[in-house]
């Protein structure tokens, strides 16, 4: 399996600005997310805590595909466009996005 996980940060404006991101998050961009060809599941999950540390995570979203050639046809898919345009809308300079594999284990 490969996974896409989105990593939200806090945007700037305080819990008003919070509160209008994931708003437009749920409405707007997973509905995009929803239709990407290939997409197995998506767990969206809010940060609660960091453990011995502070952070500034408030969201990370896992969004499973088969493959990383499922991934990649996923992401050159015309929903996956859409939902990139939303993104930088709703949370410039907010995401980091990063490529899981599955490990081997020994």
């Amino acid at each position: 399996m490969t996974t896409l996980l989105a990593l939200f940060r806090r945007p700037e404006g305080g819990d008003d600005a919070l509160a209008t991101f994931l708003r437009r998050y749920r409405e707007e961009h997973l509905p995009l997310v929803a239709g990407t060809p290939g997409l197995r599941a998506t767990r969206v999950q809010s940060v609660t805590e960091a453990l011995g540390a502070e952070t500034d995570l408030v969201v990370i979203t896992a969004m499973d595909f088969d493959d990383r050639a499922a991934l990649d046809a996923g992401l050159a898919s015309d929903a996956m466009r859409q939902a990139g345009r939303n993104l930088r809308e709703i949370a410039p300079g907010l995401a980091t996005l990063l490529v899981l594999e599955d490990a081997p284990v020994d």
